[in-house]
């Protein structure tokens, strides 16, 4: 028996932004397909009616892949085994990037199932296109260390990489430690380092700065709460 195909969904990084993320292969595929993968049940199920979801709700089967539901990977494989396409959605952005569905992709993979990404925003790719940075040689490191030294010393690392091998240094944090982080990036780099910070990317509100950590010095920016991509170099 032939097995279904796994389509990632991307999905808006911000309220209100639908229209931005949307293309016509995402609706025409999602309403090709009637079984999904999701973070959050909910918020996934919005996202496909404002997609334009034909499919009635009721008629959808949604596997939750939320934090407590990842242990057997092999519940959430009955339908493509049986043939059937599957979508699977991250909370926000692409599926696969910074995101647990990645986990589900290399199942998939391990399956001999067949693996189609659809086009859609990454927070950290709109992020390093509008930094002004490298794109050519660039690290995500995800979140940094929560110990205060750890931290320290990372961004130190980071900051050294970025400056030795001419390497864009791409990183995250929980919205409300952002400015805890921010501040620890302003006391520990070099005063020429470059910094972007790219918030709420795609939002109304969206906010894109580059400058050197000495500007940045001589500035105040609220970031609490708010999704943050920061950048290095």
């Amino acid at each position: 028996m032939q097995k279904g195909t796994l389509y990632l969904i991307p999905v808006p990084l911000a309220e209100e932004v639908a229209h931005k993320t949307f293309t016509p292969y995402l609706v025409d595929t999602i309403n090709q397909i009637d079984t999904y993968i999701v973070e959050n049940s909910k918020t996934a199920r919005r996202f496909l009616k404002e997609a334009g979801l034909k499919t009635p709700q009721k008629d959808l089967i949604v596997h939750d892949y939320g934090k407590h539901n990842r242990n057997d990977l092999g519940q959430f494989f009955t339908e493509l085994t049986a043939g059937k396409d599957v979508g699977l959605m991250s909370e926000a952005g692409c599926p696969g990037i910074a995101d647990p569905g990645a986990d589900i992709v290399a199942e998939a993979h391990k399956r001999g199932i067949k693996v189609v990404p659809l086009v859609g925003p990454s927070s950290i790719l709109l992020a390093l296109m509008a930094s002004g940075f490298n794109g050519q040689s660039f690290a995500f490191w995800g979140y940094l260390p929560i110990d205060k030294e750890q931290r320290t010393k990372r961004i130190k690392d980071l900051d050294l990489s970025a400056s030795r091998y001419k390497q864009t240094q791409i990183f995250i944090e929980t919205p409300f430690r952002n400015n805890q982080l921010f501040e620890e990036v302003l006391k520990s780099c070099k005063p020429n380092t470059q910094v972007c910070v790219a918030c709420n990317l795609t939002g109304e509100d969206e906010f894109i700065k580059t400058q050197s950590v000495y500007n940045w010095r001589k500035e105040e920016i609220d970031l609490h709460k708010k999704p943050t991509i920061f950048l290095l170099y």
